[in-house]
C-alpha cells in the first residue's frame, strides 16, 4: 500500500499519515470497557439505554463492532485487546484481567458473557476468566458454538453471530 501511494497518490499518502498522526493524538482507551474513543468514557458505556447487568468480554475491538452488528445484544463491553497465548509470552497481566476483574466486581455486572473466539488462545482466554470469576461468584455464560471452530468472529456472518449470542450457556471451562 505504501509503494501503491508513493507511486500513484502522494497527495491521499499525505492524507493519511496525517489522520494516523491525528488519530495517535486523540485516541485513548475507554476507562470502562477499554475500547477505542476519543472521550474519557465511550458513547456505548455511558449510554443509558445499554443494560449494565450484562457484560460481554470480546478480545478486539472489531469483535465488539461484529456483535453490535447482530443488534441483539443491549449490554456492555469489556475489550481485552488481545487473548492469553503463552506461546508468545502473553498472559492474564498482558491483557488486563486485574481490570476486567474490577469492572465485572462493580456490584452492577450479574453476568459476564465469554464471546473469545473459538481458537485455542481464546478457549483458554475463556477458562481462566471463568475460574477468576466464579470463585468470586460472578455468573458467567459463553457464547453458543455457532460460530465455527478456529474461527475468528470478525469474518463470521452476523446472523450467525446473533444465533450463538442467543443460545449461549454457563461456561465451566
Amino acid at each position: 500500500m505504501a509503494y501503491h501511494l508513493l507511486q500513484h497518490d502522494r497527495k491521499g499518502a499525505r492524507l493519511l499519515g496525517d489522520a494516523v498522526s491525528h488519530a495517535l493524538q486523540t485516541i485513548k482507551h475507554c476507562q470502562r470497557c477499554n475500547t477505542f474513543t476519543e472521550l474519557d468514557v465511550c458513547e456505548r458505556c455511558a449510554s443509558p439505554r445499554r443494560d449494565a447487568s450484562l457484560l460481554c468480554v470480546v478480545e478486539t475491538p472489531i469483535d465488539m463492532n461484529m456483535m453490535e452488528q447482530t443488534q441483539s445484544f443491549q449490554g456492555l463491553y469489556y475489550v481485552l485487546m488481545g487473548k492469553i497465548s503463552p506461546l508468545d509470552g502473553i498472559g492474564p497481566r498482558e491483557i488486563g484481567l486485574d481490570r476486567l476483574m474490577s469492572r465485572a466486581l462493580d456490584s452492577v455486572v450479574r453476568e459476564v458473557i465469554l464471546a473469545t473466539n473459538f481458537t485455542n488462545e481464546g478457549e483458554a482466554t475463556a477458562h481462566y476468566i471463568t475460574a477468576m470469576l466464579a470463585a468470586k461468584g460472578v455468573g458467567v455464560t459463553r457464547i453458543a458454538r455457532g460460530v465455527p471452530v478456529g474461527g475468528e468472529l470478525e469474518y463470521v456472518d452476523s446472523g450467525t453471530l446473533a444465533q450463538a449470542l442467543r443460545e449461549r450457556k454457563a461456561y465451566g471451562g
